[in-house]
């Protein structure tokens, strides 16, 4: 299973965080030992003092595809869900700062929460809205509609570098309003007001 996610997908989180905005979609890779075990807290590693939530939505890929055209791609996916992509923001600038990979902020163990899916048919994907809640309160708020780069075009453009296949997941970039955990913080993650996970902080 491959953790696929995708950077600067919404334009009011790149320019909350001072981001050039890209001409092609952002591609960044998370082990499977980035998830988060299930009903498991997610735990503040020791070396950030500055972990980001970041709620995205999530597609698991139903069959393997290579170089998949766009009208087609709506063939590899069944399912729709709901993640974080949590990401130590001090260690990321760092990193960016010297010009080096991510992977250390963003693919660290437990780095990925993954919720439950539903069927794709249940939503109207050019506009699923969703949330994050932290301890009741709405933190953020999006909507696919305001993606850069839609899901089939996502699936298209991933293809075209890593072959897909079946149980991988794709991580569609999250909108504005991300900041950070605290410990005893508790998040839940929204589709059109149903909870699709909830998670504790220590």
């Amino acid at each position: 299973m491959k953790i696929i996610c995708i950077g600067r997908n919404y334009t009011k989180h790149i320019e909350e965080l001072e981001n050039e905005r890209p001409d092609e979609p952002v591609i960044f890779m998370k082990p499977d030992s980035a998830v988060l075990l299930k009903n498991n807290p997610f735990i503040i590693p020791p070396f950030s003092e500055d972990i980001h939530y970041e709620v995205e939505i999530l597609v698991k890929i139903n069959r393997i595809g290579k170089f998949i055209d766009q009208k087609f791609a709506h063939k590899y996916y069944e399912e729709i869900g709901l993640g974080i992509d949590f990401t130590a923001r001090d260690l990321q600038q760092k990193l960016k700062e010297k010009g080096l990979p991510w992977e250390k902020a963003k693919a660290f163990d437990g780095s990925a929460v993954i919720g439950k899916f539903c069927k794709k048919s249940e939503l109207d994907l050019a506009a699923i809205p969703f949330q994050l809640l932290i301890n009741g309160e709405v933190v953020q708020d999006g909507n696919t509609s305001h993606m850069l780069w839609k899901i089939d075009e996502l699936i298209s453009y991933v293809s075209q570098f890593f072959t897909l296949k079946i149980g991988d997941v794709i991580f569609t970039g999250t909108p504005a309003g991300v900041g950070r955990v605290e410990p005893d913080d508790v998040l839940v993650g929204r589709i059109a007001n149903e909870d699709f996970f909830r998670v504790k902080v220590k």
